[in-house]
């Protein structure tokens, strides 16, 4: 276990004080100098970090190379989607064996037609170490592609364009965007985002016609505020163009008719400070999920020539328990996604009679369902997924009518699998103020409740997103080893309604670590685990998470996984020119107001280290992040060294190939759990290439 990590020297970041002054309070930053991107000193001192990192784990590289292997091969060679109908063909995508990605087909009017390829996704990412194919948009006459591709990992995309009938690529190529394209009536004219080069901001709308260069495009919107972002799609019913800006606390959407591309855009109803919603067009009607005068949301509708707030009235009323997340409209019915006791539930209304609706039943209490791909409004059948800590992903066709679920596909799992080796349950953690925070766990059968289990621990809390139980072919390499794995559905996530959110983000943000905290206080005095079995592991908000606990009761983990951690919250806060800042003030406060600068600074990971014993902890960063850039973990790592007074391992991992969602491919991305999951293995004992737990 770690045993070269007391013979072999760390590496030993430069201290070169920078002196960092907000409403007279002092602070020294010793590794501001990180954040100098592509400075030879600064890729030195990540590599340095890597080299560190092989050396000290290169006793577990085997393991993890077993590790690899026993993810992947639960994982089909061959696969394909659920084909879905639109404009008279069905499409797929379909991987064949050794790809790490899809080729997209689709079949006129059958799905036994012949196949007709679209995009050879392998062919594309030949060259590149990272490649993500954004979205892609089949003109309204079926003969041209639309494709986005981020060839970097730092979600800049470029456009690009097919013409179906001939298999050549158009000349045609828009750089610098957010991904999205959409298509209008004409067959010609698209629509599509421009992103601020500094902020990566998408603010800029622009029109572009097919055959003209990019520099000859028109821009139809641009967003003025910083704390807004833009995006645009085109309606289900496909008769509209929608423009929308978002910030955490307010919409905005304008719209075109989608055969009058140069049409100007018309505001749908103007922003207002607190009021969010989002417009489907429905028929001869649009319907509104709105907050207004609605904490959890309700849902509106209005007629297509009166959208603005005096016109609307209910369908659906507001719910204080129950949180409406999404709409699909269908011409006899109104499909809903709700929370309801932490779970996501799919409802279903009759338009004749909204108050007669129903949910629909999986037959698993703690669960996890979603809308799939729904492209037909003209049907009584909705595509929905399901999935729950033991049940694989499973896609349904529900008939609303005769409320029958029609099993389409559910995930393989090569080599077998049967959820009746595993059980999964809900139980609730009263925390320290009394609320209580509800906690999913999964665990092999057989297992024992005495404290002497391993048990990881998943949380996130922030930005409204909520952690959903869902099955992992990864995981079943920790439950086959004697694990439990838990989630604690913390504040600042939206699992118990938009007030579950709304207390774990500005001034009450420590809820979120201090729920997480007596989750795992609990799990320990229940005897689900001990604190020397304890393992801890969030990404992202969710490294803020594991950075804050970590901090304050540094005693209670044997070992954390931080990844891609938001860790230097204050300083980036104060920096309008990182990427996203401005448009989180809504969530962690504006530090250039005092009270939020100092309570920011009361929880910040980073300013907030401090000598002491800390556990083993597993940090990892993309060189392209552009959420979460490379230097705050890098920072934080070098800091952590300076301080800890343990002699824990402290490994950073920086890819320099990727942004922040890790590797591309189907296989590569289990590389980034194995090295994870090994680090945690090698810490509980259980570092072998088999199982122990069938």
């Amino acid at each position: 276990m770690y045993k070269r990590v007391q013979e072999i020297e760390p590496p030993k970041a430069r201290e070169i004080p920078k002196e960092l002054i907000a409403h007279g309070h002092r602070r020294v930053d010793p590794y501001y100098w990180l954040n100098q991107r592509d400075a030879p000193e600064v890729l030195d001192y990540l590599e340095a970090e890597n080299r560190y990192y092989d050396q000290v784990t290169e006793h577990l590289k085997p393991f993890e190379d077993a590790l690899f292997q026993e993810m992947t091969a639960r994982i089909p060679q061959r696969d394909s989607s659920v084909p879905y109908f639109k404009r008279g063909y069905f499409y797929q995508h379909h991987y064949d064996e050794g790809q790490e990605f899809p080729q997209y087909y689709r079949m006129k009017g059958d799905v036994e037609a012949p196949k007709e390829l679209l995009l050879d996704v392998n062919a594309l990412a030949e060259g590149h170490d990272y490649y993500q194919l954004g979205s892609y948009a089949v003109s309204p006459d079926n003969q041209l592609l639309a494709f986005s591709e981020d060839t970097l990992g730092r979600r800049i995309y470029r456009i690009r364009f097919k013409d179906l009938s001939t298999g050549k690529f158009l000349d045609d190529v828009l750089e610098n965007t957010s991904g999205n394209v959409v298509w209008a009536a004409d067959n010609r004219t698209v629509f599509y985002v421009v992103k601020d080069e500094v902020t990566l901001r998408p603010y800029r709308v622009m029109r572009h016609r097919l055959g003209t260069p990019q520099s000859e495009d028109v821009e139809v919107f641009i967003e003025e505020d910083e704390t807004f972002y833009t995006y645009v799609y085109k309606t289900k019913t496909e008769k509209y163009i929608v423009i929308g800006s978002s910030a955490t606390l307010s919409d905005e959407y304008r719209f075109i008719p989608a055969d009058q591309p140069e049409a100007s855009f018309r505001i749908f109803h103007p922003r207002e400070r607190g009021l969010e919603y989002e417009i489907f067009h429905d028929g001869d009607r649009w319907l509104i999920l709105t907050n207004w005068q609605a904490e959890n949301f309700r849902l509106m509708a209005t007629a297509e020539d009166a959208t603005t707030k005096e016109h609307w009235y209910e369908i659906v009323p507001h719910h204080p328990q129950q949180l409406i997340e999404n709409v699909e409209p269908f011409r006899d019915f109104i499909v809903l996604v709700k929370r309801v006791e932490a779970v996501k539930r799919i409802q279903v209304l009759p338009k004749s009679d909204t108050t007669q609706g129903h949910y629909v039943d999986f037959g698993e209490e703690v669960h996890t369902a979603w809308l799939d791909v729904n492209t037909l409004y003209d049907t009584d059948v909705v595509r929905i997924g399901f999935t729950s800590l033991t049940t694989p992903n499973t896609i349904y066709d529900y008939d609303m009518r005769k409320r029958q679920l029609k099993l389409l596909k559910r995930r393989k799992v090569v080599g077998g699998y049967d959820p009746a080796h595993y059980t999964s349950e809900r139980i609730w953690v009263e925390a320290r103020d009394g609320v209580r925070v509800p906690v999913s766990l999964v665990y092999p059968k057989g297992w024992k409740r005495d404290g002497s289990s391993p048990l990881l621990l998943y949380g996130y809390g922030s930005y409204g997103i909520s952690i959903d139980p869902h099955f992992s072919i990864a995981r079943l390499s920790l439950l086959e080893r004697g694990f439990a794995y838990a989630i604690a559905h913390v504040r600042g996530g939206q699992e118990l309604g938009r007030q579950w959110y709304e207390n774990g983000k500005l001034l009450k943000k420590k809820n979120t670590f201090t729920d997480f905290i007596d989750c795992a206080e609990y799990l320990v005095k229940h005897r689900y685990t001990s604190a020397d079995r304890l393992f801890a592991m969030g990404g992202s908000a969710g490294g803020l998470l594991m950075g804050a606990v970590i901090n304050m009761r540094p005693d209670l983990w044997k070992g954390v996984v931080a990844a891609v951690p938001f860790v230097d919250v204050l300083t980036t806060m104060l920096d309008e020119s990182i990427p996203l800042t401005t448009g989180e003030y809504d969530e962690w406060g504006n530090p250039n107001e005092r009270e939020y600068y100092f309570y920011i600074l009361s929880y910040s990971p980073y300013d907030n280290v401090q000598q002491q014993a800390y556990p083993a902890l597993f940090v990892t960063t993309g060189y392209h992040d552009s959420q979460v850039q490379y230097w705050e973990p890098a920072k934080w790592v070098a800091k952590l060294r300076k301080y800890k007074t343990d002699n824990n391992p402290l490994l950073f991992y920086c890819d320099m190939s990727t942004g922040h969602s890790g590797a591309s491919g189907r296989f590569k991305q289990y590389r980034d759990i194995a090295r994870e999951y090994a680090f945690i293995l090698d810490l509980a004992g259980k570092a072998q290439s088999n199982q122990t737990t069938q």
